[in-house]
């Protein structure tokens, strides 16, 4: 085996690292999450830990799909994206399927899987989020030159959104348009061509939100919630009284009494109201803290993945992070009153089998992304340590040689150096050695 297999096979047989901080965030938040369902749900069934279990064994499955993502090379995964995409379109159209489609309250997001029901827009943040990816790695250059180039995401996108608002889904489909545009600023599209599509895309949203009686409730309601504090405005206020009940303490881990059938949806979207009287001030700012380290992280990892020209693992972990980050925003604020009242779980914490098998599925993901980028970086660290210690081509004679070697290696330096001119460090390396033999 010569040099240089030697050296590719050494390369090959370096591993990477899972990034520590991501991996710590995303175990404390889903640890707290079955101590916070465990509490909040224990009255709402006759069966005290029904949806404690439920969650345990939804929160299996999503570990067992994050394992399957972090064992899964990344080009892999960029080779399906087209696949992916379908599936988004697919998974959405399912919801319609009579004796597929599950309808709860009127809206039509769900697909019976027998065993339980799943919400696909769950799935389809996370497809659409790599085939996204994909899309501004291989027209890089276009988005940012180019007009066609930055609509056909927005095109896609818009395409998505208009099958959410069928179910429908308002809060979701704002995410989607919002990850969308955040990945592209991020891919480097051309900021004053953006401007367009923002002044036309906001007032078209604003008009479907006021357009149905229901969100035009929320709207009000949340602009002063104690107006109807037992009809519109009862989510609101029942949240705001168990926030201010914990103070800065808290009332302690399970004495929360808000949750005993006062406030609604109180282990899924309501979650952080509980936290908040259960664990008080300091609860709420541990949460916002793990929260900061990982979408902070993710798009540290990101920008580390750019940098190295790895811009298909960048874009994904800047997806999954603008994900992560505005969703758990959204929860947070319309628990705090400061956003209308949106149907969006607080990931990796509330209770719900889809959000936290594809949540899970997302963070295995981003995990592999600092896997590989932590594999890349020891690669080149490697390769660069056996370029400066690697041995000048006369080095290999042997110590009998003739006297005429040296002369017959001049002759044959033009033939020697010519293979590696591509090469700038090793032909400098070379080249002076050669001419001071000569």
């Amino acid at each position: 085996m010569n040099d240089r297999a030697r050296q590719a096979t050494r390369l090959e047989a370096i591993g990477g690292r899972y990034d520590p901080w991501l991996l710590g965030a995303a175990l404390a938040l889903a640890s707290l999450g079955v101590v916070m369902v465990a509490s909040s749900s224990i009255s709402q069934t006759a069966t005290p830990f029904y949806y404690l279990i439920r969650h345990l064994m939804f929160l299996a499955g999503g570990l067992g799909l994050a394992v399957w993502a972090m064992r899964t090379e990344l080009k892999t995964v960029e080779h399906y994206n087209q696949l992916l995409l379908l599936g988004c379109v697919g998974l959405l159209l399912l919801v319609f399927v009579p004796g597929l489609g599950v309808s709860v309250k009127g809206a039509h997001r769900w697909i019976n899987l027998g065993v339980s029901n799943f919400q696909v827009v769950e799935a389809v943040k996370v497809f659409f989020i790599v085939w996204l990816a994909s899309y501004l790695v291989r027209f890089r250059d276009e988005v940012n030159a180019t007009w066609i180039a930055m609509l056909k995401p927005l095109g896609v996108v818009v395409v998505l959104v208009a099958l959410l608002l069928m179910q429908p889904d308002f809060g979701s489909s704002s995410l989607l348009l919002a990850i969308t545009a955040g990945m592209l600023v991020l891919g480097g599209v051309n900021m004053p061509r953006m401007f367009g599509p923002v002044l036309v895309g906001l007032p078209v949203l604003a008009v479907i939100a006021i357009a149905e009686p229901y969100r035009m409730r929320r709207l009000t309601s949340f602009a002063d919630p104690w107006a109807d504090p037992f009809g519109s405005g009862y989510q609101l206020t029942n949240a705001l009284m168990a926030i201010g009940r914990g103070e800065w303490a808290g009332i302690g881990l399970g004495g929360s009494v808000l949750k005993l059938n006062y406030l609604p949806e109180v282990h899924t979207d309501f979650i952080f109201s509980v936290i908040g009287e259960e664990l008080g001030f300091a609860g709420i700012c541990l949460v916002i803290g793990l929260y900061a380290l990982l979408v902070g992280r993710a798009f540290w990892v990101g920008l580390r993945c750019v940098e190295m020209r790895r811009h298909f693992a960048g874009y994904c972990a800047f997806g999954i992070a603008l994900w992560i980050g505005l969703q758990s925003f959204v929860s947070m604020g319309v628990n705090l009153g400061l956003l209308p009242t949106k149907g969006l779980t607080l990931p990796l914490i509330s209770s719900g089998g889809s959000s936290v098998l594809m949540t899970c599925a997302a963070m295995g993901l981003l995990l592999r992304v600092s896997y590989e980028l932590e594999r890349a970086q020891r690669q080149v660290a490697l390769r660069g340590e056996l370029q400066a210690g690697a041995e000048p081509a006369t080095a290999d004679m042997p110590a009998d040689a003739p006297a005429s070697a040296p002369a017959a290696a001049s002759s044959a330096a033009p033939a020697a150096v010519a293979p590696v001119r591509g090469t700038s460090r090793l032909r400098q390396r070379i080249e002076p050695i050669f001419g001071r033999t000569a």
